[in-house]
């Protein structure tokens, strides 16, 4: 009996784990999206704005702004019509680490 539990605790660890993974995975892939115009891990070398250690909720505020169009922009409502509340809260939290 102890021994099932154990294993049982193991393999769920290891699935959550793996969850959490997945997660960083495909923001790591939708914030690849974004390098093009704010540079490499979000870090801009030029005129438009960096996104790497944006406050996740500032980051998440902004996209949701330009998808409902309170604040304008040129390319950037197009884009945020894309993701949706989640994806918003994977990318923040993804941007707000890299420092």
């Amino acid at each position: 009996m102890k021994k099932s539990l154990a294993i049982s605790l193991l393999l769920m660890g290891a699935l959550g784990a793996a969850s959490a993974q997945a997660i960083d995975t495909k923001a790591r892939f939708m914030a690849a999206n974004c390098a093009y115009c704010h540079g490499p891990e979000g870090k801009s070398r030029g005129a438009i704005p960096s996104l790497a250690g944006l406050e996740k909720g500032y980051f998440v505020e902004q996209m949701k702004a330009f998808r409902d169009g309170s604040r304008p922009g040129t390319v950037m409502q197009k884009h945020a019509m894309g993701y949706t509340d989640a994806e918003f809260d994977a990318l923040g939290a993804w941007f707000a680490v890299i420092k």
